[in-house]
């Protein structure tokens, strides 16, 4: 099966920013590959069995820049039930983005890089930040166009619907 069009032709162009809008039906997320700050390569396969919010960014992008705290927070709440992996599409790598993610506190989200836009081009984006919930079977079962309040009632509860059951601790 080949992956479409993030957007399909027959989806309103009227989507709401930051808002987050359930796949009907869910697709098979595209291979993707990627690498650390370090230059170790990883794949979106490396994160199956798990949720994963795949938000797509760059340091040059103002809305980015207001996004990227919340998604730390929603990271920090939301813990090993959800996995925050933010994908760079600086073309500067590692050495734009590092000091950007040491400037802002973002140690604790998964950064990676994706310096040639591979991401952009199979999730069909049409602008930064994007970002898609996979769940554990490989599937993209929403996404949210534009910067979004990672850390507001609103989300957490969109996204409530789509995560695992908390283990009791």
């Amino acid at each position: 099966m080949l992956w479409g069009p993030a957007i399909r032709a027959d989806e309103p162009d009227n989507i709401k920013l930051g808002e987050f809008i359930p796949a009907a039906p869910p697709q098979p997320a595209p291979p993707l590959s990627f690498a650390d700050a370090a230059g170790k390569e990883a794949s979106l396969a490396d994160f199956k069995g798990g949720v994963v919010l795949l938000n797509l960014w760059a340091t040059w992008c103002q809305p980015c820049l207001k996004e990227m705290p919340s998604l730390a927070a929603l990271q920090q709440r939301l813990g090993a039930s959800l996995t925050v992996l933010a994908l760079s599409e600086d073309r500067g790598g590692a050495e734009v983005v590092k000091p950007f993610v040491a400037k802002l506190g973002l140690e604790k989200l998964k950064i990676y890089l994706d310096p040639k836009s591979a991401a952009l081009k199979a999730f069909t984006v049409r602008g930064l930040p994007s970002s898609f919930l996979i769940d554990a079977e490989g599937r993209v079962v929403g996404k949210v166009e534009g910067a979004a309040a990672w850390d507001s009632d609103k989300m957490r509860d969109a996204l409530a619907k789509l995560l695992p059951p908390a283990k009791p601790s």
